[in-house]
């Protein structure tokens, strides 16, 4: 059994992220922590194969996290689970080890890939016959994921709702990110509720003055 500690600030994030893990079969969570010092202090006192590593944590960054686990010299595996989409970022999360680096947002399909390519991975064993085993057998980390949104939606417009929803400090309708993005209302609203449902975005009815309230949504 492939012992997973979480680590994520967001509270709703963080119970997907458990009730994710928990459908898998091989995989059981070791706990949840909301900091990097919590997560430091969890893997001195419990058993902990692998971390769900999310990089903007309240007291530090995720980056950090890793540093401090490799200098005191703890074996657990690390997947970056995290916004951060600067490659710079993601050049560092290699060099300290990083065995796999999911963006959010994702689905479960995606991390369900992650965590089984990653158990595959681990469960090699013995002495390998060449290059190409080895290969193989770090190829099974690096595969790329085919399933990471649903049918119909597309990462391009993802990411524009995104990085409109983070720069609107009041918030979007779904009209209002529609035409940030150039996108139908039905579209945006679409992809507003993929970000709600997944913990990156938070729904907040706003009253006019007559009929039902708008729903707007703000970034976490």
């Amino acid at each position: 059994m492939i012992k997973v500690l979480i680590v994520e600030d967001e509270p709703v994030a963080a119970e997907a992220h458990k009730v994710y893990v928990s459908r898998l079969a091989g995989f059981s969570v070791a706990g949840v922590v909301h900091s990097g010092g919590d997560a430091l202090r969890f893997v001195e006192r419990n058993p902990v194969d692998l971390v769900l590593l999310d990089f903007y944590l309240p007291d530090t960054h995720g980056l950090a996290v890793c540093r401090s686990l490799r200098a005191a010299g703890f074996p657990v595996d690390v997947i970056a689970v995290t916004s951060a989409r600067d490659l710079a970022v993601v050049k560092a999360a290699v060099s300290v080890g990083v065995v796999q680096y999911l963006l959010k947002p994702f689905t479960f399909a995606s991390l369900k890939e992650k965590l089984e390519r990653y158990a595959e991975f681990r469960s090699s064993a013995g002495e390998v016959a060449g290059q190409a085993e080895i290969d193989r057998a770090l190829g099974s980390l690096r595969a790329s994921d085919q399933s990471s949104l649903p049918k119909g939606m597309s990462a391009p417009t993802l990411t524009a709702i995104t990085e409109a929803l983070a720069a609107a400090e009041d918030g979007l309708s779904a009209g209002a990110a529609a035409a940030a993005i150039g996108a139908s209302r039905v579209t945006a609203r679409r992809y507003l509720e993929y970000l709600a449902d997944n913990g990156l975005a938070q729904r907040e009815p706003r009253y006019g003055q007559v009929g039902r309230p708008e729903v707007w949504y703000r970034a976490r």
